[in-house]
């Protein structure tokens, strides 16, 4: 039912292209970002099958549903791309943080474990947009931006989440839609904005 779903939407969402004039620019970015979500896991799903059936290897997927995502924690660590999580966790977060634990204390070492990964994430988006996108049609350093900015508001939301424990949290009907919302108004602003 869920691939049906997918293979549904990406029948749609083909036909993007040739309806763009009519349709307003940041809807049809959105909607490209849609499309190429519903490709990426519509081709790793095939992939994984083939690798399944040929060769007996179960693989990882690469998303965890994040469109129900209720916190940037939940986000960006345990639904979003989790091929590139599961990459930079031990290439750039671990050594930072355990480096970092060393000079500013294991308290503080989260801040530039965090900002660091965002960062390396940021500069690999940007060295992806240089080689697909005309320079012209895009303004440099908005994608890094954009993931320095998510850095910094999940260093914030996990100091609130310390701060407040269990005491005192929002619903998960409040924080879902929140969560994708910021993630979108964001996107559009830095990551899709040309």
């Amino acid at each position: 039912m869920k691939y049906a779903i997918k293979v549904l939407l990406f029948a749609i969402l083909a036909n993007v292209p040739g309806y763009r004039e009519y349709i307003h620019p940041q809807i049809v970015s959105f909607l490209y970002f849609l499309l190429l979500y519903v490709e990426l896991e519509t081709l790793f799903g095939v992939a994984a099958v083939a690798a399944r059936v040929l060769i007996g290897l179960e693989l990882e997927p690469p998303f965890n549903e994040p469109y129900l995502s209720t916190s940037l924690q939940d986000f960006w660590g345990r639904r979003w791309n989790l091929i590139v999580s599961s990459i930079l966790r031990p290439a750039v977060y671990k050594p930072t943080r355990n480096l970092a634990s060393r000079v500013v204390g294991r308290k503080w070492a989260l801040i530039p474990a965090f900002m660091g990964t965002f960062l390396v994430s940021g500069l690999m988006h940007e060295l992806i947009l240089f080689y697909y996108v005309e320079c012209d049609q895009r303004s440099p350093w908005e994608v890094t931006c954009f993931f320095l900015l998510h850095g910094v508001c999940l260093l914030t939301e996990i100091a609130l989440k310390k701060r407040f424990g269990g005491r005192w949290q929002l619903p998960r009907l409040v924080t879902g839609p929140l969560t994708i919302g910021f993630v979108l108004f964001t996107g559009f602003q830095l990551f899709f904005s040309s």
